[in-house]
């Protein structure tokens, strides 16, 4: 295994959380964008694996809230729950690569645990 020197495990724990944002500009880019990263760096930096998984389970989380209020644009409910999904996303996304840059783990809240 290579030597990897703090900084490049910080900016590639941050890259993990902050390549979800793709998904506001190409479709599926919030899942695509931590998978690429953590499969390209998961072998040669364990705490890329730890926060790949963490990224990777919450966007799919946030997939399957915003696929139900999808759903229930057709009740006029919907569409705030969109936003809220959005936001919510914006917001721990950030959170989370503050907290990777500073060498911190960090569990995302309301996250289903698929990849352990």
């Amino acid at each position: 295994m290579e030597s990897v020197s703090n900084s490049e495990e910080r900016t590639w724990t941050m890259a993990t959380h902050l390549s979800a944002l793709a998904g506001y500009a190409i479709p599926f880019g919030h899942i695509f964008g931590p998978l690429i990263v953590w499969i390209l760096k998961r072998e040669s930096i364990p705490a890329v694996d730890e926060h790949g998984k963490e990224s990777l389970n919450f966007q799919i989380s946030c997939t399957i809230y915003a696929a139900v209020a999808f759903i229930l644009v057709f009740v006029a409910i919907g569409i705030p729950m969109l936003l809220a999904v959005a936001v919510f996303d914006l917001a721990f996304i950030i959170i989370a690569a503050v907290k990777a840059y500073n060498g911190e783990s960090y569990r995302y809240p309301l996250c289903f645990r698929f990849i352990k």
